[in-house]
């Protein structure tokens, strides 16, 4: 038996929690804990503060899945002020090891070991996600993550972090185009993750108004969102519509960049919409991919709803690197 602290940064909260790897390599958790990244000056008080609140104790071992790229020699956040040296860690922390992952990476491995009671049916075939080969995995959230697992037949797996949020975005229809004409002025290139982010929820929005000749107000994404979802506001409702079609498009065009048999949306976003996703035109623009339809139809899409993938995905990734545990 393995104990270890997972931890789950991101720019605006720091989800920590104890969690222990058995012998069979099954993975249980306690309670998480929540800080917010603003409540502190650096990771290491944040840490301080968590092993105050487990009594003064933590296990010799963390695993961190980190908003953004994990691989050089000081780790930085893009919404936040914190600083993470890797080759500080142990002396800081007082660890013997650690593992740290990009935060979609650990999501991966959420993936490859969550039961399937812990996904949810989109599109295609009712029938679990295939047991071997390559899987998609995808979630917009402040951006776009995106991330592959391999299935071995021997039942062992692999991970791979990928930069896929920052493909170009092909429009395909006059919408769209008035979408990327009107992101095109604030940036030279658009990626896909200025359309299927939560913040791209705002330039939707503002550009099915303009094409109505409407007025709007610059106002918080979320304000969009709550009205897109809860049938107060049938703009917002057509915006957020318009953003499922859009991931529909980019989760197909990522199966096929992969060769992927499967695909798994994530991300609490993903999670707060579901219904609308499974009555939007998510499924169809899936499919939508000419000779390919036939294929596209074929392959499960399912969102995962494992409460805390993050957390769950760093302690399995820890698993993997330390302790030879990739099943």
């Amino acid at each position: 038996m393995t104990q270890l602290v997972s931890v789950d940064i991101g720019g605006t909260h720091a989800r920590f929690t104890i969690a222990v790897i058995a012998d069979d390599g099954s993975i249980t958790m306690g309670e998480p804990e929540t800080l917010h990244t603003s409540d502190h000056a650096s990771f290491e008080t944040a840490w301080e503060d968590f092993r105050e609140r487990q009594g003064g104790t933590l296990p010799r071992a963390v695993s961190m899945a980190i908003a953004g790229p994990v691989g050089g020699d000081v780790i930085r956040f893009t919404n936040n002020p914190w600083l993470i040296r890797p080759a500080m860690i142990q002396e800081k922390l007082d660890v013997d090891h650690f593992t740290i992952v990009n935060d979609f990476e650990a999501v991966a491995h959420a993936v490859a070991r969550a039961r399937d009671d812990e996904f949810i049916h989109l599109t295609g075939p009712e029938t679990p996600l295939p047991s071997t080969g390559r899987l998609t995995v995808l979630g917009p959230g402040t951006g776009l993550g995106v991330a592959h697992l391999y299935r071995e037949a021997s039942g062992t797996y692999r991970v791979s972090a990928t930069e896929g949020g920052h493909i170009d975005f092909a429009p395909l229809d006059s919408i769209e185009d008035a979408i990327l004409a009107r992101l095109r002025k604030r940036h030279n290139r658009v990626s896909v993750e200025r359309v299927v982010a939560g913040p791209a929820i705002s330039d939707i929005y503002q550009t099915l108004a303009s094409m109505e000749g409407k007025t709007f107000a610059d106002e918080d994404d979320i304000a969009i969102w709550t009205r897109g979802q809860d049938g107060s506001d049938s703009l917002a409702a057509a915006a957020v519509d318009r953003f499922c079609l859009s991931l529909g498009s980019v989760a197909g065009d990522m199966a096929l960049a992969h060769g992927a048999k499967g695909v798994v949306i994530a991300g609490g976003l993903g999670y707060r919409i579901r219904d609308t996703l499974t009555a939007s035109g998510f499924a169809e623009r899936f499919r939508a991919k000419g000779r390919f339809a036939e294929l596209m139809a074929a392959m499960p899409v399912k969102l995962i709803v494992h409460p805390q993938p993050g957390l769950f995905g760093a302690a399995a990734a820890f698993a993997s690197e330390h302790l030879g545990d990739t099943q």
